[in-house]
């Protein structure tokens, strides 16, 4: 299950928000929080409020489950450009240069992540739940092959 946060006009320049969207695209919930907690970006600040609120959003829509327990990721962030604020600035001679101010709008889209079947991640899931039966199964088998192993052993011992 997704959920989303949007965060409108941020009086950044967009170029400047995406430095920070990239570096958390893909990363796991927990991970991005750490980083953009120390990250000295500006925009860093502004995209860990926003990563908090997606939480908020999730965790309203799925009141039963645990957010630690939900393998939560970033799936799509990406930042928009918002309005331009068209101001002058003096120049020489009586001319006057355009200051373009930037804003943008940044969109955040977390979901849980679930492991496809054949992968090795999923492996290890289903084995940490089977526990103890998965162990007891392959020690009894490799019990099997040595007396097996033995018995040959023996045979051949004892022709010779």
């Amino acid at each position: 299950m997704e959920a989303r946060a949007k965060l409108n006009n941020v009086p950044t320049s967009p170029r400047k928000m995406r430095l920070v969207a990239n570096m958390v695209r893909g990363q796991k919930v927990t991970r991005a929080l750490g980083l953009l907690k120390f990250e000295a970006n500006s925009g860093a600040e502004r995209i860990e409020k926003l990563l908090l609120s997606a939480l908020a959003n999730w965790q309203q829509k799925n009141e039963d489950e645990r957010i630690e327990d939900a393998n939560l990721y970033i799936k799509e962030i990406f930042v928009d450009e918002g309005r331009q604020l068209k101001r002058l600035r003096p120049a020489p001679q009586g001319r006057g240069h355009r200051i373009r101010k930037r804003s943008n709008h940044v969109t955040l889209v977390i979901d849980s992540k679930v492991e496809p079947l054949g992968s090795k991640a999923a492996a290890q899931q289903a084995a940490e739940t089977k526990g103890t039966e998965a162990n007891a199964e392959g020690k009894a088998k490799t019990t099997r092959r040595s007396s097996a192993k033995k018995s040959t052993e023996t045979k051949a011992e004892a022709t010779a």
